[in-house]
């Protein structure tokens, strides 16, 4: 036996277990004992990994804890890099009402009654708690901006009369007028837009005492094919498209908290600071770029379900620096390209053969496995284009575009109305004149 040689003598108390052991227990028998404990967690082992793990699986929640126990280790090693991805974007789950979300556009309205109807279906209806932001020039087709008036949430509507902006000694050295349709004006112009919706977005948060989650920013003339989904919400970056960089980043929409959408947003007022670190010559892209890297901010590209609507004609095919034109039937996603309606004309290898012999990091977008059709816009928009965008696009939207088209002006103002009833602030013309100018001359 065992035993206690505390005191010299013996107390017949096994030393084991703090002495709780029988006395039958002998060297033999704590060998089979502990041999018998090992082979019980052998099979316990065995038993618990090789049940699958799954949540609707009772057996498996059961042994969940005991699962995590013995795998604790090779399981964090294991998908720490798809915990850390998955951490980075909203998951499925997370509701909108988990943020506060703000959704700005911006540009005039020229083809809103294409673009439109899938802003609303494929954005602010995925996302019905997020505040509408609107800062867009007027013109004759601002009438057509009446598709809003049923959107879920408008914060605030700013439709403005354009006037010339200021160019600044700054300005026309950091900005150059290459590919710019309107020279440095175009451009004043269009960063205007931008950061007019960030000093709208700051100024509705400090008069309501809150802070956005995140600020998601396109264009009005964006047409939408599919939802804009969680995995587009990309925590600590911010999102821009894939392709049509121009040499910079894609700057067609944006995706990000407060903080990244301040930096990237400021499109105007960071011009001194590009200036001063010594930038010169740029278009809209590169300068986008420069002004995240000069603000440390890192940024993340995805593709996403959407396309830039386009009247300006390109060469086709088109060469190395040339634009392709997408098919809006292209099953996409098109991310921010320029597309139109029309009868495709390259689909395939042609498809290929001309998107191989683009510069990537110029006017590229993807192309493989099908998902891109070519129009031939060398022209106008080609005769009977609206029976292909009905055809493409389906009954609802492309109910939406007639509607508009046969609006009386009865009709055109009681919407606009409708409109101003629901916004939190309303800058914009009387509605009369709206619609006035609107039906009499942007049909």
């Amino acid at each position: 036996m065992i035993r206690d040689g505390g005191g010299g003598g013996s107390t017949g108390r096994n030393i084991a277990a703090g002495g709780l052991l029988p006395r039958w227990l002998t060297d033999h028998g704590r060998c089979f004992l502990t041999a018998s404990i090992l082979l019980l967690s052998l099979f316990l082992f065995v038993i618990i990994t090789c049940i699958p793990s799954n949540p609707y699986n009772p057996l498996s929640s059961k042994f969940a804890p005991l699962r995590s126990f013995f795998l604790l280790d090779r399981s964090d090693q294991h998908h720490a890099p798809a915990r850390a991805a998955a951490n980075t974007s909203l998951s499925s789950s997370e509701s909108a009402n988990s943020s506060r979300m703000a959704v700005c556009l911006v540009g005039g309205a020229r083809r809103f009654e294409l673009t439109g109807p899938s802003i609303m279906e494929r954005i602010l209806k995925v996302y019905p708690e997020a505040d509408l932001f609107l800062h867009s020039p007027y013109d004759k087709n601002s009438f057509k901006l009446l598709l809003l008036s049923k959107a879920p949430r408008i914060a605030w509507v700013r439709i403005f009369r354009p006037q010339p902006m200021p160019e600044t000694e700054p300005e026309l050295r950091v900005l150059t007028t290459s590919g710019s349709p309107n020279g440095i004006q175009g451009l004043l112009q269009y960063f205007n837009l931008v950061e007019g919706c960030l000093t709208m977005i700051k100024a509705y948060q400090e008069q309501n005492n809150f802070k956005y989650d995140w600020i998601v920013r396109t264009r009005v003339d964006g047409f939408w094919n599919a939802p804009l989904g969680p995995e587009f919400f990309v925590r600590g970056s911010y999102l821009v498209p894939l392709g049509s960089s121009y040499g910079g980043l894609n700057d067609r929409l944006g995706i990000g908290d407060m903080t990244t959408s301040a930096a990237a947003l400021s499109r105007l007022s960071l011009i001194p600071r590009l200036d001063a670190a010594g930038f010169r010559k740029l278009n809209s892209e590169t300068s986008f770029r420069a002004q995240l890297t000069t603000q440390n901010v890192s940024y993340v590209t995805k593709r996403l379900p959407f396309c830039i609507v386009t009247d300006r004609q390109y060469g086709f095919p088109p060469g190395r620096y040339g634009v392709p034109v997408a098919a809006m039937s292209s099953p996409g996603p098109l991310s921010g390209a320029k597309c139109r309606p029309c009868t495709v004309a390259c689909k395939d290898k042609c498809v290929a053969d001309v998107m191989s012999g683009l510069d990537k990091g110029w006017s590229w977008t993807d192309w493989e496995n099908g998902t891109l059709r070519l129009c031939d816009a060398h022209g106008k928009w080609e005769s009977g284009w609206e029976r292909i965008f009905d055809q493409s696009v389906g009954k609802k939207l492309a109910n939406e575009r007639k509607r508009v088209w046969s609006l009386t002006q009865k009709e055109c103002v009681r919407e606009f109305e409708e409109m101003r009833r629901r916004s939190g602030i309303w800058e914009a013309p009387a509605a009369e004149e709206i619609c006035k100018l609107g039906l009499e001359h942007g049909r």
